[in-house]
């Protein structure tokens, strides 16, 4: 009697699970969380004080300690002031955008007095110095 019944094909109806791990794959990709990392060493100058918020839309100019200047991660063919100006044109299209300079702590002061007189002579008015927080220098 149960020799008679013909057996019956189980199939595996894989379309769900492809959609629960496409579905899991799109959670991750949106909630992990990416550093930005940079090509530029920079050990910036401590300052204490209150972190600021990231905006959305900065220009970055990056002074490293040997006066090198980049701007938006590209450097310069040089630190003349009209470079400055002419990189800094190429990459805003608005004055009112944030300008956030990076400079290294041992970067010269004239290299950082030159991006400064640049953006100003651009029209950037909103000029943002980066630090980081001091190292706490509390032993046990």
């Amino acid at each position: 009697m149960w020799q008679n019944k013909k057996k019956e094909e189980l199939q595996l109806n894989l379309t769900p699970l492809i959609d629960v791990v496409f579905l899991l794959l799109i959670f991750f990709m949106v909630s992990t969380s990416f550093k930005k990392e940079s090509k530029i060493s920079l050990d910036l100058p401590e300052a204490s004080g209150e972190i600021a918020e990231k905006l959305p839309e900065v220009i970055e100019i990056s002074i490293n300690k040997d006066g090198e200047v980049f701007v938006n991660g590209e450097g310069l063919i040089n630190r003349q002031l009209e470079t400055i100006k002419d990189a800094i044109k190429q990459v805003a299209n608005d004055p009112a955008t944030p300008l956030v300079i990076n400079a290294d702590a041992q970067a010269p002061y004239q290299s950082v007095i030159s991006v400064m007189d640049a953006a100003g002579q651009v029209g950037f008015n909103n000029l943002t110095l980066a630090t980081q927080q001091p190292k706490s220098d509390t032993q046990d």
